[in-house]
């Protein structure tokens, strides 16, 4: 699996990952891209607005 934001892979099912549904479409976060952008995820905004 591979985040949504930078690209980087996960070794298995990444318990540790955020995952986000945007226009119906699952998006996987990796820890680093979901700490830098935990305020706008909380707010449920789109990964384009971040």
């Amino acid at each position: 699996m591979l985040c949504a934001r930078c690209g980087a892979a996960a070794d298995g099912p990444p318990v540790s990952w955020t995952l986000s549904v945007e226009g119906g479409v699952r998006r996987h976060y990796c820890e680093v891209c979901s700490r830098e952008n935990l305020r706008a995820i909380e707010g449920r905004l789109d990964a384009e607005w971040w």
